[in-house]
């Protein structure tokens, strides 16, 4: 066994010294699928002891990533690398967090240098994932510059849209968006540097590839407030124009330890991959912050486009111990033949960004072995709700509340809500706010005034708290659906839904009805296998399926075949676009 390195000696910061990893670090070994915890011994005790004191500066590269360099040169921290690579091509990196140090100081010193970027300046990066983004990530910590993360699919429209809002003074990108950054440059007046991650020169924009052959590697990390700005990352946009969430040095840097020491379980013996895309707040929360501030290996690879049969074959090829990804996912992967894999590594799953349908997490244990543990949080917060080891996992549920927020379902008027019945959830802020949540929407002091009611920050999600102290997520609050009197949220039918065999995906939401005033209606993809049957009597057969799965006033009286679900960038299916066009006719 390796001797344990405290977090109170890693990070030197007071901040730290209730989150000691408790025990040895665990070696890899055979019994890998158990759901025995690491970290702590229950989940009532990690919400009892759970102390985290915010100190007056912090910085993440400097008080965690150069310190993990410190214990990795004292021969302390296993032979794992930081940070690990791939992609389809053969190709691979490996980096230490020295080499990972190096590196990102060398990157700092071009945009402090060449870029001419002060303390609190913005930066737009557009990158897939290559082992740039990440440099990039921790690059704008050491110099203080605002990271803005953006997704390879926006559009030039899009990128219009962030750089005006934001003020960004920088922007980098591949010679992929290159082009639509140019288009729109001339409307920006605040954009002065482009940073391109290309083989080849292209005129006005800096080549980072040459440009870091000559950095120097020798760098001083500004000291950053615990409360100065961070990041801003832009939500999903599933209503409205995406907004600008601004995240400081400590709610995310701070913050994602509950994440990755609880939720994820890391240890510096683990490698954990998450499939999120570069340009959302997830990336941060389980591709930086989160395995990194435990001392875990960030594994990545670069794939074009969601493939399945890579997904599973990389999960069999590699020794990843973690896996996170979306709910989407684990539902394309459960559709291909599973046989032929064998994770032998594999410990442990999590998933977040939408509820995941029970029916996806039987069948992943089915075919696995292991469960799924869901997490609920939003681009605005760490983890709010969670399925921590140990815990009892009741299928549908988000778990219970995070070791870092006090969780509750509340009325119209901030009032606390029994258990069972439905509300808002809600994370009290009052009299203390708690340090994982956002500072403020950036621009937009009366959007973040409306998420305050008496002591509580309003999520923007229905649900509601069974006797057990399990939150369940029932929708947006803006998507549920009042039919007759009765309140429907779409994800329970949902969930009913894609139990039937002919259902690939759902999305459900309220249509105009001259006596009920609404019904549910159900746009449906099919899988493959059906889509020649009797569209009629398939209606009915699906119908009949939902009211005998859930409660039947809830069945989908109206049902429309569709080829595909309108989602957003990030993939959540856009429910308020069905909505729209259902209720646009009358």
């Amino acid at each position: 066994m390796l001797a344990l390195v405290t977090m109170e000696t890693l990070l030197r910061v007071k901040c730290f010294q209730r989150l000691a990893i408790p025990g040895s670090v665990r070696v890899l070994h055979k019994d890998y699928r158990t759901v025995s915890p690491q970290n702590f011994s229950n989940y009532e005790s990690m919400k009892q002891e759970f102390r985290l004191e915010i100190p007056e500066y912090f910085n993440f590269a400097k008080d965690v990533l150069d310190e993990w360099t410190n214990v990795e040169k004292a021969g302390k921290r296993p032979s794992n690398p930081a940070f690990w690579w791939v992609n389809g091509n053969g190709e691979e990196v490996r980096w230490s967090f020295e080499e990972l140090g190096s590196l990102s100081r060398k990157f700092a010193n071009i945009l402090t240098e060449a870029c001419s970027l002060q303390r609190g300046d913005r930066v737009i990066v557009i990158l897939p994932k290559i082992p740039e983004w990440w440099l990039a990530n921790v690059a704008c910590l050491r110099t203080g510059t605002v990271l803005i993360p953006g997704t390879t699919q926006l559009t030039q429209k899009d990128i219009l849209y962030r750089l005006q809002s934001s003020k960004a003074k920088c922007i980098i990108t591949n010679e992929v968006l290159a082009p639509a950054v140019d288009a729109v440059a001339s409307k920006c007046e605040n954009l002065h540097s482009k940073l391109i991650v290309s083989q080849k020169p292209k005129d006005g924009w800096g080549n980072l590839k040459e440009m870091m052959k000559h950095a120097s590697d020798s760098h001083t990390c500004v000291k950053t407030k615990h409360d100065e700005m961070m990041s801003i990352y832009f939500t999903s946009g599933t209503s409205g124009s995406p907004k600008m969430t601004g995240h400081t040095h400590s709610s995310f840097g701070l913050g994602l330890s509950v994440n990755g020491r609880f939720w994820l379980d890391l240890t510096p013996s683990d490698v954990m991959w998450n499939t999120s895309d570069t340009g959302w707040a997830k990336s941060a929360w389980s591709s930086v912050f989160s395995p990194w501030i435990q001392g875990a290996c960030v594994f990545a690879h670069y794939l074009p486009r969601f493939e399945p049969t890579s997904i599973l074959q990389t999960l069999s090829k590699f020794p990843i111990t973690v896996f996170c990804s979306a709910p989407t996912a684990y539902r394309m992967l459960i559709q291909n033949d599973m046989t032929s894999y064998k994770f032998k590594s594999l410990k442990h799953c999590v998933s977040a960004g939408e509820p995941i349908n029970p029916e996806v997490t039987e069948q992943w244990r089915k075919r696995t072995g292991l469960d799924i543990y869901e997490g609920y949080g939003q681009t605005e917060t760490v983890l709010i709700c969670g399925n921590f080891k140990g815990m009892k996992i009741k299928p549908g549920s988000m778990g219970k509340p995070s070791p870092a927020f006090d969780v509750k379902i509340v009325d119209v008027n901030g009032n606390v809500l029994p258990p069972g019945q439905e509300g808002d959830i809600g994370v009290q802020v009052l009299p203390n706010r708690p340090f994982g949540l956002f500072a403020h929407y950036i621009d937009n002091p009366t959007k973040t005034a409306s998420t305050l009611r008496g002591n509580f920050y309003i999520t923007g999600d229905r649900g509601y708290v069974d006797e057990d102290g399990y939150f369940w997520f029932v929708a947006r609050a803006d998507d549920i659906i009042l039919s007759s009197g009765y309140r429907i949220g779409p994800f329970e039918v949902e969930s009913a839904l894609v139990e039937h065999p002919a259902v690939v995906e759902a999305a459900v939401v309220s249509s105009p009805d001259p006596t009920r005033g609404e019904v549910v209606k159900a746009f449906i993809v099919l899988a493959p296998d059906y889509m020649s049957h009797d569209q009629e009597k398939l209606k009915k057969e699906i119908q009949e399926h939902v009211k005998k799965t859930t409660a039947p006033y809830k069945y989908p009286r109206k049902v429309e075949f569709v080829q595909e679900l309108p989602k957003t960038i990030s993939g959540k299916i856009k429910r308020n676009e069905l909505r729209k066009k259902e209720w646009e006719t009358i």
